[in-house]
């Protein structure tokens, strides 16, 4: 009996850290109206483009691109940092392109089109599991997230329930 309130509890906590993560998952466009380009005179918009959001698992980045112009490779620091455009991660190379976060820690990504990456075409970005704090201008709210939680909340009740009755 012991074991079943164990199991109980700790599926409990699992479900409750779901709806967590997933409430606060939003899509951005990456350099919202201006997509995924080279920045005119502008090395430094992709950093820029970035300040006051904060990332978390769960969220999507949208590039928007023109297929066969540009492409978005996910690098590691080392070919971020220098604009190594060989062996990326993974490269997608029709726009736009939608990019889950899945992990925590820092996210590296260059278009890999010849010049591009070495006028600022590159975008680093660093992700945190908890939820932002307050929302974050320049996101969406993710609907199939919100689904989620409410799937997830309503498992949560069952769950609940269930542990109460067992008890």
């Amino acid at each position: 009996m012991a074991m079943k309130i164990i199991s109980m509890a700790a599926l409990l906590v699992v479900l409750a850290s779901s709806v967590l993560q997933s409430t606060y998952a939003a899509t951005y466009t990456v350099g919202d109206t201006t997509g995924w380009t080279i920045p005119n005179n502008n090395p430094e918009f992709y950093d820029n483009w970035t300040d006051n959001k904060n990332f978390v698992v769960g969220d999507i980045l949208v590039f928007n691109f023109t297929t066969g112009q540009h492409d978005v490779a996910e690098v590691n620091e080392t070919a971020y940092d220098n604009c190594i455009t060989t062996n990326p991660i993974v490269r997608y190379t029709t726009g736009p392109a939608n990019v889950t976060l899945n992990r925590t820690g820092e996210y590296h990504f260059i278009c890999t089109f010849a010049g591009h990456c070495g006028i600022g075409q590159k975008l680093s970005i660093d992700v945190r599991t908890g939820p932002s704090t307050a929302p974050t201008p320049g996101s969406t709210p993710n609907p199939s997230s919100s689904a989620s939680s409410l799937v997830a909340t309503i498992s949560l009740v069952f769950m609940s329930i269930a542990l109460a009755l067992f008890c």
